[in-house]
């Protein structure tokens, strides 16, 4: 590096070397053979504390050439005391991983081939940049969580806090416990949180103490539940103030079932579907930890409709913002210790730092009530069972052990896992536990399976190489050799998950996916952009019913990882950059707290259920369709319907009608009279769009393509542009094409008789000098299209 370049803090090696011009996230160099020093020059007189936050990963810090610490966990945060007499050298020297593993003996139990070098096990660092066919080589290596310098002064200072929250069902309770220095004898204090005022008890050492009760506060619900309700604490020792940040009063159970082995959570005493993704750190090469990077993804996330958010073993722990935004939002946090598939080490050093882990990650996410699932890891438990060890080798209880007492002493609320997946007589069974089900999936189970295999709680689910809304620039898609060696696979397997994709888009579709392929790529892309998020949304519709043996879903996962580039069809419901694929907008409607789903019971008809997840109930007319053509209806059958607050209800077909129909062709009686059923859950306002609905295809998805009287008129409302969408036949999977704008919805199915209002937003970075408007404004000019129509629809805006 000769003299030097600049280097941000917090941040990478790498993200220094890349602004530089050194480094491409493209072609990402190898950065764990090589030391990498940090030098700055600090400032000041007399005692001060030096914090670093984390330190990636094997460090030696020095202070005017003497070392003042070492680290070998970039999951530690330190505090060094030091003293300054003017101007001094900090340098924090990152030594080569990759020696250091090397010199690592003992063996294991098993070797994974999740990841390498087998020698991760002993260093406690992340597994980004070290599993081939999941994550770029993307090395962690630099003060990735920043660096304080703290000068010690007042006579009063706050070492800690305790901060302990609950709530029975009417009542908040807090306990706190503050550790002083310099507090005087006869010293007083309070504590002041929603509204109340309690007295701060001082021990006449160094601790004071409080305990409320706060009668009717409002307590915190996932979003989809109710409003997350957050309550500032601020504690006052003589006249100085300490803000305790907020608090939010909520009470966690886990429903095990009659039989003791399910999993569903109860918030504040209400059964909680919990729905989301698997996180992606958002910058690999930095590894950010601000609440600017957080922010627009868990955001999105929301607007998804999730209520959970699971950080896996192999990833890494996500800074305070994180926390504070999932509070913020109403987000569940589903939280695994840094341990995925390797047999760790027993011995008590590691173990004691592992102990410090924990309690710091604890410590810190001590107030925040969306922190909800404590596990121990991914996949350990799992690796050893597939793997043919005998069950004796299956677990790792001493480092269970260690991550159990932690919890239960720093954060008793917290429902704790030993490992995901985890409860059946194998780990990853289904029907028992937590597991992680890819039976629809990477198992090329029907959609059958969903139900057969009984899920009471899949932490992982539902991996497919989701398609982006566009094509990549200068990739050809499909099977170029750069395109395919960013579509995921398993390290060994024979097959990666665009061939996961095609099987579901041959079965659903009726075609051969690899003759559309090069016969009709265009018709091959949408058809494979449609189909995850069908699947998705059958699998999410079937676990959420009334009567299922299921409480929650995490979809793997929430965002491509790679960065540098948008090509490449990865696991994401999100691309690398953050934009929204079609499989999101199915997830969308699958996740809305208000749904209406339809399942085929067979002999017993169509079935309708109802979910009503928010905390008010709905009054709504349930309308029935069975459409011949896409155009006639041959039944037509609503009623009105109640949906209590938080409860679901289940209608058979059959009762909204006063005669016979085979909605689900199951008596076969002549030939099939209709190819969709809709239904719809409509408000009071019958001339707006419905709450929700859901569509039935007795035929299957591959309807013939025909002229579909599909209209598109563009409106400017009030300064935003909006699509009017109706269409005379059905239309599958509608979505918009724009270079300048996206739409806010898309791949729905359209039913003739409803007009669906789309917002369209301006794409970021969308270039303005073609088809301005005469006031400035970029015009949306582009077309519409649908599976099922021979043509898409042109539409422009007036300029």
């Amino acid at each position: 590096m000769g003299g030097g370049i600049p280097a941000p803090v917090p941040g990478t090696a790498a993200e220094a070397l890349q602004a530089a011009g050194l480094w491409s996230a493209d072609d990402p160099a190898p950065l764990h053979d090589k030391d990498v020093v940090y030098r700055t020059r600090i400032d000041g007189h007399g005692p001060h504390t030096l914090r670093f936050r984390g330190l990636a990963t094997i460090a030696e810090v020095r202070l005017d050439g003497e070392r003042i610490l070492t680290s070998d966990s970039m999951y530690l945060a330190h505090e060094v005391p030091v003293t300054l007499n003017g101007e001094a050298e900090l340098s924090i020297r990152f030594h080569a991983l990759h020696p250091v593993l090397a010199a690592k003996k003992g063996r294991a139990r098993w070797r994974p081939k999740l990841a390498e070098p087998a020698g991760l096990r002993f260093v406690r660092t992340t597994l980004l940049g070290h599993m081939p066919g999941w994550c770029p080589p993307i090395h962690a290596v630099g003060p990735f969580r920043p660096v304080e310098l703290v000068e010690e002064t007042g006579p009063c200072r706050v070492l800690s806090a305790d901060l302990r929250s609950g709530y029975d069902g009417r009542d908040g309770h807090l306990s706190l416990r503050l550790t002083v220095e310099g507090a005087a004898p006869g010293a007083t204090g309070s504590v002041q949180v929603a509204g109340r005022t309690a007295p701060l008890v001082f021990d006449g050492v160094d601790g004071f103490s409080a305990d409320l009760t706060l009668p009717g506060v409002e307590p915190w619900w996932p979003h989809t539940h109710g409003e997350p309700a957050l309550h500032g604490v601020t504690a006052r020792i003589g006249s100085a103030e300490v803000d305790l940040g907020r608090v939010g009063f909520r009470s966690l159970e886990v429903d095990r079932g009659p039989d003791g082995t399910g999993f569903a959570l109860l918030v504040n005493g209400v059964r909680v579907f919990c729905r989301g993704c698997c996180w992606v750190p958002v910058d690999l090469v930095g590894l950010s930890s601000d609440r600017a990077i957080y922010e627009p993804e868990l955001r999105r996330m929301r607007e998804a409709g999730a209520n959970m958010v699971r950080v896996g073993g192999t990833m890494l722990y996500e800074g305070d913002a994180f926390f504070e935004l999932c509070d913020e939002l109403g987000i569940l946090v589903w939280q695994d210790a840094m341990f995925a598939n390797f047999d760790y080490p027993t011995d008590p050093a590691f173990l004691d730092s592992v102990r410090t882990e924990i309690a710091q990650l604890l410590d810190r996410t001590q107030a925040s009530p969306s922190l909800a699932v404590l596990c121990g890891g991914s996949e350990m438990e799992q690796q050893a069972a597939m793997l043919g060890l005998p069950r004796a080798s299956w677990t790792q209880p001493a480092l269970t052990a260690v991550i159990a007492e932690e919890a239960a002493a720093r954060r008793p609320d917290l429902i704790r896992l030993a490992n995901s997946p985890s409860g059946g007589a194998l780990p990853f069974i289904a029907n028992a536990g937590v597991t992680h089900y890819y039976g629809v999936g990477a198992y090329l189970k029907p959609l059958e399976d969903v139900r057969r295999a009984g899920v009471r709680f899949a932490s992982e689910c539902l991996a497919f190489a989701n398609l982006p809304e566009d094509d990549p620039l200068g990739v050809p898609a499909l099977h170029h050799p750069r395109w395919k060696e960013r579509v995921p696979r398993d390290p060994g397997a024979s097959w990666d998950f665009e061939d996961v994709r095609e099987h579901y888009l041959e079965a659903l579709y009726a075609v051969d996916p690899r003759r559309l392929r090069y016969e009709d790529p265009d018709r091959y892309r949408r058809l494979s952009r449609a189909v995850t998020g069908e699947v998705m949304q059958a699998v999410f519709d079937e676990w959420r019913r009334p009567g299922s043996s299921c409480a929650g879903g995490l979809v793997w996962q929430w965002r491509d990882p790679q960065p540098g580039g948008g090509w490449g069809a990865g696991w994401g419901v999100v691309a690398a950059d953050g934009t929204p694929k079609p499989v999101w907008h199915a997830l969308k409607r699958a996740f809305r707290p208000l749904r209406v789903i339809l399942t085929d019971e067979g002999v017993n008809g169509l079935a309708v259920h109802l979910v009503n997840d928010t905390a008010r109930p709905v009054e709504a007319l349930l309308r029935l369709t069975a459409w011949r053509n896409g155009a006639v209806p041959v039944l037509k059958a609503e009623r009105p319907v109640t949906l209590p607050a938080r409860e679901a209800v289940t209608l058979a077909a059959a009762e909204l009608s006063d005669r016979f129909f085979d909605t689900t062709y199951t008596y076969r009686f002549g030939p099939i009279p209709h190819d969709v059923v809709t239904a719809q859950l409509l408000s009071a306002e019958r001339d707006v769009e419905p709450i929700d609905e859901s569509h039935y295809f007795p035929k299957g998805r591959s309807l013939p393509r025909s002229d579909l009287g599909l209209t598109a008129v563009v409106e400017d409302r009030g300064g935003d542009w909006v699509l009017r969408l109706a269409t005379a036949r059905f239309a599958c999977s509608v979505h918009v094409e724009d270079e300048r704008f996206q739409a806010d919805d898309a791949w729905f199915h359209l039913p003739p008789g409803v007009e669906r209002v789309v917002r369209l937003r301006l794409r970021a970075g969308s270039g303005v000098e073609d088809g301005m408007a005469s006031a400035g404004r970029p015009v949306p000019n582009g077309e519409v299209h649908a599976l099922n129509a021979l043509a898409p629809v042109r539409y422009r805006g007036n300029a």
